[in-house]
């Protein structure tokens, strides 16, 4: 891996969440690393991070749960698909969180996504995540009339708490042996403009278009100072938020999949030592099956 990209890794994490400002990352960075090669390292990583996910769920001590957020058409799905390519599926679930049901309004904004948590052993995606109800429901306040919820809460303070409610639930996950992995996919609107003019020209994506991305493109301001409000007050040492620049789908698939390597890594993941008597055991089937005959063969 390029020197400057490694280091890059490092510094898409926010680790001073006060000083954090959208306006200084640059959702076109490469950091010297071209399509072709990020590709490349795209592979090994998945490769790893296959290999580790076996581990993990040998182990079955510790659950991973990767949370992506984004705009629209900043990349969540193809990050789902190109570095989740190698995990046995058996392991790895994905979850989107779309507009709440009428069940899931009967509940606290967290239920949902707790109904969903990975267990131990396992990787869970959230492709958006309980992180909507501090980004879509800051945007459009109306939200919080269909809510239901009693008038006494909903107050100028509803956001500062509802930040807090998310530390302590994320703080509570990794006491208990989740790894939170929060990614979001900032992209400029400039690209985003050019992914939804291909969605228009091609008939096979013209399906993902919805005319509501375009009301929802009109307010990206707003979008941007939620997002950095959000980044600011939630991103913590038990859950860092890693702001991964997604104008070049390559290269933001590579560092969320180095992310995840690098933090699986640091988790000592080892595969089950057989010992004692279930050692004994089992050599004592290997030496009965050692012995077995082999079947003769019917001539013709």
């Amino acid at each position: 891996m390029p020197m400057q990209f490694a280091t890059a890794i490092r510094r898409i994490r926010v680790g001073n969440p006060r000083r954090f400002q959208i306006a200084g990352c640059d959702p076109s960075a490469t950091y010297g690393v071209d399509k072709d090669a990020a590709e490349k390292m795209l592979a090994d990583a998945a490769a790893q991070l296959a290999d580790l996910h076996e581990r993990l769920w040998a182990q079955g001590r510790w659950a991973v749960l990767g949370i992506l957020q984004g705009m629209d058409t900043s990349g969540k799905d193809g990050v789902v698909k190109h570095v989740m390519s190698g995990v046995n599926p058996q392991g790895c679930e994905v979850h989107s969180f779309k507009a709440p049901t009428a069940e899931e309004l009967d509940h606290d904004f967290l239920w949902r996504a707790v109904c969903k948590l990975p267990g131990r052993g396992r990787i869970g995606i959230f492709n958006r995540s309980y992180y909507e109800d501090v980004l879509i429901a800051r945007v459009h306040p109306d939200m919080l009339a269909h809510a239901r919820l009693p008038k006494q809460v909903v107050t100028p303070a509803i956001w500062r708490q509802r930040f807090e409610d998310i530390c302590a639930f994320e703080r509570m996950l990794a006491r208990n042996g989740t790894l939170v992995l929060k990614f979001f996919l900032h992209i400029s609107p400039q690209e985003q403009r050019e992914r939804l003019l291909a969605r228009l020209k091609e008939p096979a994506k013209r399906w993902k278009f919805s005319p509501n991305d375009i009301v929802e493109r009109g307010r990206w301001p707003r979008y941007m100072r939620a997002y950095e409000d959000m980044i600011r007050a939630t991103s913590h040492a038990d859950a860092p938020w890693y702001v991964v620049p997604a104008d070049h789908k390559p290269i933001a698939r590579l560092m969320v999949a180095r992310v995840m390597v690098d933090a699986l890594s640091r988790l000592n993941l080892v595969f089950p030592e057989v010992r004692g008597k279930a050692l004994a055991e089992l050599k004592k089937v290997e030496r009965a099956l050692r012995s077995e005959r082999a079947p003769r063969r019917r001539s013709r």
